[in-house]
C-alpha cells in the first residue's frame, strides 16, 4: 500500500480497453444466523457466506453489522478480547483466501486512537483496503449503541486517517496501515462502491445521499436490525428510495435469528436497482447462512441519473462529496463478461407477512435458536386451554414445522444436526422424524393443571390442541397441593380463607386466586426437571415456557410469579388482540380447535364458577379489569409510543372515542392507577420476545420507575379540571340552541 489516500495494488493483468456494451457485475448479499461471542461459529458462517457467493459467480460479497462478533455483545464491547477477537477471525478469513478476487465487507468493532467505533472493514485478495466507521448510532428502543461506540466525524479530518493495523495483523497480513474513514472503493474497471451501516439509513441526511452524489454505483448497507410487528414495510420503503431517487444498486444484509437477548434479527436482505428489487431473502428461518447473488448493469444506473435533471444540478453542487474520499483498488477488476451472465430481472412482487403469520413466524424461529444453542433437550408448557397458553403451543407447533421442513425437504445439515441432538439421537443416526407431530411429542410437553375451578371446556380444548400439536401431554387435578397449603395456613393461624361468594373477604379470595397461579408455576418447574427422566431416560432439561401477553403486563393483571413467570416468554411483547388473530389464521390454516379457543371468552379459572361445569367459566379478564384488551392496546400505545402522560392520554383519547368526557377520564385513571401498583411486576418479566413498540418491559426496552405515587394528584385533578370544563361548555351550548 503506497500510501494514506490511494491503496495501489500492482496488478500483473492486462486491462481490456475495448469497449463494451454492457458494465455488469455479479454482486452477493447474505444474511447470518450469528450469535454473541460465538467467534468460532460466527467465523465458520462468514466463511461459508464467502464461499457461496464465489461459487454463484460474485466478486462482491455484503455481510451484517457486527458480523464476527455477533451484534448482541452489549457490554462485552468494554472488553478488549472481543476485539481482539475479531481480528484473529478477519485474519483467518484472509489468509485462508476468502477474499480471493472477491471484495469482501465484514463487520467488526474497531478501537482506533482510544475511540471504540462500529466499523465495515473492505477487503480484498487477502488485503484490508479501507476501514469504514460508522456515523450515526441507534440509540431509540432496543438499540444502545453510543453507550458502546462513538459516531465518527469526518469534519476537521481531511480525508481519511491512518490507521495503524495491529502487530499480529500486520505481520500475518505483510500490510501495516490502512485507510480509515468515511469514502468508497473505486476498482480497476471503475466501479465505486461504498458503504452504510443500519442506523445511517434510517436518517434524515442518510449516507447514500452523498456517496451516489460522490458517484458510487453500488452501496452496501450492513445491518443488524431487529423485528418488530409491521416494521418490515417502512425498511423496504427506505431501501427502494435510497434507490429511486439518486438510482444506484443497493444491497442489504442483515442477521437472522436469536443471537442471544430479547430480540430476532428477520432477514429479508435484499438486492435493489433503481427503486426495484430484484432478489429477497426469507424474513424468517431456521437456516443459518442464506445468500442472494444478483447480476447487475453498472451502466442502467448510470443511465438512470442520467434522465434525472435534478440529481445533476445537486450533482455539480453537492458539498458532502468533499468528506468522501476515494479508495482505489487497481487489482480489483469486478466486471464480469457479459455473455456468461445475464442481467437479474425485477421481482414481480415483494413478499410480505401478514401480522397474523408474523406473530407465529418470529416467535417460532427464536424458539428454535434459543433451544438448540441453550443445550436444552425441550419444551415445558403449563397448557390451559386458553388463548394466551394455546397461542404459545401453536408456536412451539409452527417452529416444528419450520424444522421439519428444513430438515426433510432442504436437507439443512445444521438443523438435522441440533435436531439430532436435541431428540437424543447419536451424531451418525438416521432418524428422520416421519411429521412435525412426531418432532414435537420429542420436544413439546404439555400440561394441564386443573382445579376444581377449572371447566370442562378448557381442560377438552388442551387436550385436542395437544393433539393437533403432537406434544406429550398431561392432565392432571392439583386440588390436593391447594389444599394443603389451605390447611398449613389454617394450622398456622386457625383461620380459613374464603372466596367472596363464600362470604370472604377480596383479601382472602384474590390470595385464594394466586395460590393456585404459583402453585402451578412450581409444578410447572417441578416437572421440567423430572419429565425427561420419564419420557426420555434422564438426558437432558426442559425450558419453561410463559403465557402473558403484553396487555397483561402493561395493567399488571396477573400473579407475580404465576405460569407468566419462566424460562422464555414467546408472546410477552404481543397484543391479545393480534394473538386473537393469529389463532383464527392457524385455525383455519393448522390446528382446528384455535378457532374455537379464540372465539372462548379470556378466564383465569381460579374462581368457583357460578354456572354450569359444562358451561363457559364466569370468571371474565375484561369484566375483572375494568377494560377490554383493545382498549389496553389504546393505552399501551399511546403511553409509550406516542409519549403521552395521563392528561395528554385523556385528551387524544377524547378525539378518538365517541364515549363521554367523563366516563374517558374514568378509564384513563383506572389504567394509570393499576399500571403504578403493578409496575414493580415487570422487574422480574420473563424473557420475552420483543414484537411490539409498547413492550412494557422493564429490563431493556421500557426504562422507568417501578415505585410511583399511585394517587397522581397533579395529574388527575387536571384531568377532572378538563372533564368539568368540558361538560360546562356542552351544557352552555345546549342552553344556546
Amino acid at each position: 500500500i503506497s500510501c494514506l489516500l490511494f491503496v495501489n495494488v500492482e496488478c500483473s493483468r492486462t486491462f481490456d480497453v475495448t469497449l463494451k456494451r454492457m458494465r455488469l457485475i455479479t454482486v452477493s448479499t447474505c444474511q447470518l444466523n450469528q450469535w454473541a461471542l460465538d467467534f468460532d461459529g460466527n467465523l465458520e458462517r462468514v466463511a461459508e457466506s464467502c464461499r457461496l457467493a464465489r461459487e454463484k459467480g460474485a466478486t462482491y460479497r455484503l455481510g451484517p453489522e457486527l458480523e464476527l462478533c455477533g451484534y448482541g455483545c452489549e457490554d462485552h464491547y468494554y472488553e478488549l478480547d472481543t476485539i481482539q477477537h475479531c481480528w484473529e477471525s478477519l485474519v483467518t478469513l484472509l489468509k485462508q483466501g476468502h477474499s480471493q478476487d472477491l471484495l469482501c465487507d465484514f463487520g467488526m468493532p474497531v478501537l482506533h486512537l482510544g475511540t471504540r467505533y462500529n466499523c465495515r472493514v473492505l477487503c480484498y485478495n487477502g488485503k484490508i483496503l479501507l476501514i469504514r466507521p460508522k456515523s450515526s448510532l441507534a440509540d431509540d428502543g432496543n438499540y444502545r449503541e453510543s453507550r458502546w461506540f462513538t459516531a465518527y466525524n469526518s469534519q476537521n479530518k481531511g480525508n481519511h486517517e491512518t490507521f495503524p493495523l495491529p502487530s499480529f495483523v500486520a505481520e500475518a497480513l505483510c500490510q501495516y496501515k490502512c485507510p480509515f474513514g468515511l469514502g468508497y472503493i473505486q476498482s480497476m474497471d471503475s466501479i465505486r462502491i461504498g458503504c452504510e451501516t443500519c442506523e445511517e439509513l434510517w436518517t434524515p441526511q442518510a449516507s447514500h445521499i452523498g456517496l451516489a452524489l460522490a458517484g458510487a454505483h453500488i452501496v452496501g448497507n450492513g445491518s443488524g436490525s431487529h423485528h418488530e410487528l409491521r416494521k418490515l414495510e417502512k425498511r423496504i420503503s427506505l431501501i427502494t428510495s435510497a434507490t429511486s431517487k439518486c438510482g444506484g444498486v443497493y444491497l442489504y444484509a442483515n442477521q437472522c435469528g436469536c443471537d442471544g437477548g430479547r430480540l430476532y434479527y428477520d432477514g429479508c436482505s435484499m438486492i435493489v436497482v433503481n427503486g426495484q428489487v430484484v432478489c429477497q431473502a426469507p424474513q424468517f428461518e431456521v437456516t443459518d447462512v442464506t445468500v442472494l447473488t444478483a447480476t447487475v448493469d453498472i451502466d442502467v444506473v448510470e443511465s438512470y441519473r442520467a434522465s434525472i435533471p435534478s440529481l445533476g444540478v445537486q450533482l455539480q453542487n453537492a458539498t458532502v462529496t468533499t468528506n468522501l474520499s476515494q479508495v482505489s483498488c487497481r487489482e480489483a477488476n469486478l466486471a464480469v463478461a457479459p455473455m456468461s451472465r445475464k442481467v437479474t430481472p425485477p421481482l414481480s412482487a415483494v413478499r410480505y407477512h401478514s401480522p397474523e403469520e408474523e406473530c407465529c413466524l418470529g416467535p417460532a424461529c427464536w424458539l428454535w435458536d434459543y433451544l438448540r444453542r441453550s443445550g436444552a433437550s425441550g419444551f415445558l408448557l403449563p397448557l390451559s386451554g386458553g388463548a394466551d397458553s394455546s397461542s404459545v403451543a401453536a408456536i412451539v407447533g409452527v417452529m416444528t414445522s419450520l424444522v421439519y421442513d428444513a430438515m426433510t425437504i432442504q436437507k439443512d445439515s445444521q438443523v438435522t444436526k441440533d435436531v439430532l441432538r436435541i431428540c437424543g439421537k447419536q451424531p451418525d443416526d438416521k432418524w428422520v422424524p416421519s411429521s412435525p407431530q412426531e418432532l414435537a411429542h420429542s420436544i413439546l410437553h404439555t400440561v394441564f393443571m386443573g382445579t376444581v375451578n377449572s371447566s370442562v371446556a378448557t381442560k377438552s380444548r388442551a387436550a385436542r390442541l395437544s393433539e393437533n400439536i403432537g406434544s406429550y401431554h398431561i392432565s392432571l387435578a392439583m386440588d390436593n397441593v391447594v389444599t394443603a397449603m389451605i390447611a398449613l395456613f389454617t394450622t398456622v393461624t386457625g383461620r380459613t380463607p374464603a372466596f367472596t361468594t363464600q362470604g370472604g373477604t377480596m383479601t382472602q379470595d384474590l390470595a385464594l386466586q394466586n395460590i393456585q397461579a404459583r402453585l402451578r408455576m412450581v409444578t410447572a418447574y417441578f416437572f421440567a426437571q423430572l419429565l425427561p427422566w420419564i419420557t426420555s431416560g434422564g438426558r437432558g432439561f426442559l425450558l419453561v415456557l410463559g403465557s402473558a401477553n403484553v396487555d397483561e403486563a402493561l395493567r399488571g393483571y396477573m400473579t407475580k410469579y404465576d405460569c407468566s413467570s419462566a424460562d422464555l416468554n414467546p408472546i410477552g411483547a404481543i397484543s391479545k388482540t393480534d394473538l386473537k388473530r393469529m389463532l383464527h389464521f392457524l385455525g383455519t390454516e393448522k390446528y382446528p380447535v384455535l378457532a374455537e379457543i379464540a372465539a372462548a371468552p379470556p378466564t383465569a379459572e381460579l374462581r368457583p364458577n357460578s354456572g354450569d361445569e359444562n358451561e363457559e367459566h364466569s370468571q371474565l379478564d375484561e369484566e375483572e379489569m375494568g377494560m377490554t384488551y383493545e382498549e389496553l392496546s389504546w393505552f399501551g400505545r399511546l403511553r409509550k409510543l406516542s409519549k403521552c402522560g395521563p392528561v395528554t392520554m385523556y385528551l387524544n383519547l377524547c378525539q378518538q372515542w365517541s364515549l363521554s368526557k367523563r366516563e374517558i377520564a374514568k378509564k384513563v385513571q383506572r389504567f394509570f392507577h393499576y399500571y403504578c401498583i403493578n409496575r414493580h411486576k415487570l422487574c422480574t418479566l420473563t424473557p420475552s420476545y420483543h414484537a411490539e413498540g409498547y413492550s412494557p418491559d422493564d429490563n431493556r426496552f421500557d426504562l422507568r420507575p417501578f415505585l410511583y405515587n399511585f394517587r397522581w394528584t397533579r395529574q388527575f385533578a387536571k384531568m377532572n379540571e378538563l372533564v368539568e370544563q368540558a361538560e360546562e361548555e356542552e351544557k352552555n351550548y345546549e342552553q344556546v340552541t
